[in-house]
């Protein structure tokens, strides 16, 4: 690549996104220039891993856009707080986050960028919220691509995340029928499809070299990645007990049939749901989405594929496809938040390749007004 492409990321987190676009091993060809997040720990893991200059700033974006100029950037990535628009969000009509798109909007326009890509949730592209969306959009002169929902394992992460994507084009900075269509073309495919694609990656590929989890329940600075974030928890017996009584890819149905004494009686009045919950992931499959809560089993199937314990970080972080040298600050607890909200890696480098293609083509049609 030629050129490096001014980026802004907004709602950045911990920065899985950024990380895809800037870092060659995924992408590259891009510069953050701004980022923003109200979230301390996550605006530190940020300008721990993307330069020197601090420039992710802990602040509400409408704050922040009150006293600041938008800087002039090629592209703006990120996506409003997912849980306005999630299904698990049991209180999501009238949450105030499903409008904080409109500031990230303001700031795309106010950039001068010529692409925005906002990642999210299923729910955004069947939301109300969605349309007005468009609607904004339009308004600003982008034309939207045909916004679709991936799949993470289908671009090489050990993961089966759906998370919906739409992009933006500011129309007068390109040729609009002449651009590729999105989405990318997959790179791996289930098992189950014929197709000449290799099959999806494995929770086996990513975190079986892990040794046994060494004594402790805390973050270790004092040892180098990747075990200063593989640690565990302090399970009472009854727990551990639990933990034994699931088999390979068992949940908690299994726990039921097995040890319905020790079986929570909630789950054994609700006879049907929560298939995942309590259950193990499988080595020979991609792990399901990770979320924040990933060490508590009684969340999802985050319990280890062999051993009687629920996953730990520094897995987590790997079935996100972070790799281990990106730096995490913060509590367990922040860190985990900070994984299980991330857009993993791997898959934002493919979103930024397929942007990057088009960037070059708005390049070549300046170059022929210029001529």
């Amino acid at each position: 690549m030629n050129n490096t492409y001014k980026l802004i990321d907004l709602f950045c987190g911990a920065g899985g996104m950024s990380l895809g676009f800037t870092d060659e091993r995924f992408c590259g060809g891009f510069e953050s220039i701004l980022a923003l997040d109200n979230d301390k720990a996550a605006v530190d893991t940020y300008n721990s891993n993307f330069g020197e200059d601090n420039h992710c700033i802990q602040q509400n974006i409408e704050d922040w856009l009150l006293g600041h100029e938008v800087p002039t950037a090629d592209i703006v990535i990120g996506g409003p707080p997912c849980q306005g628009f999630s299904l698990l969000n049991k209180n999501r009509e009238g949450d105030s986050r499903r409008a904080l798109w409109e500031p990230y909007l303001d700031i795309v326009n106010r950039s001068g960028a010529s692409i925005f890509v906002m990642e999210n949730v299923q729910g955004l592209l069947s939301s109300p919220e969605f349309h007005d969306i468009l609607e904004r959009a339009t308004s600003y002169g982008f034309e939207m691509l045909q916004p679709s929902v991936l799949n993470t394992a289908d671009y090489g992460v050990p993961q089966t995340r759906k998370r919906a994507i739409a992009i933006g084009i500011r129309a007068e900075d390109f040729d609009m029928g002449s651009l590729p269509a999105f989405p990318p073309e997959p790179t791996h495919c289930s098992p189950s499809e014929k197709s000449y694609l290799p099959h999806w990656r494995t929770v086996r590929e990513f975190i079986s070299d892990l040794p046994k989890i060494p004594e402790g329940i805390e973050i270790r600075d004092d040892v180098p990645p990747p075990l200063n974030l593989h640690f565990g928890r302090k399970p009472t017996e009854i727990s551990k007990q639990r933990y034994r009584a699931v088999p390979p890819g068992g949940n908690r149905f299994d726990l039921q049939r097995n040890r319905p004494d020790i079986t929570p009686q909630c789950w054994i009045n609700k006879k049907s749901g929560g298939t995942d919950l309590f259950g193990r992931l499988w080595w020979d499959r991609p792990s399901v989405t990770i979320r924040t809560e990933f060490f508590k089993p009684e969340k999802g199937r985050y319990l280890h594929p062999t051993e009687d314990r629920p996953i730990t970080h520094r897995e987590a972080a790997r079935l996100m496809s972070f790799p281990d040298n990106f730096i995490f600050k913060g509590s367990k607890i922040e860190v985990a938040r900070q994984i299980g909200n991330a857009v993993p890696p791997t898959f934002a480098g493919h979103i930024a390749k397929f942007v990057s293609q088009l960037l070059q083509q708005r390049i070549s049609k300046k170059n022929k007004r210029a001529a």
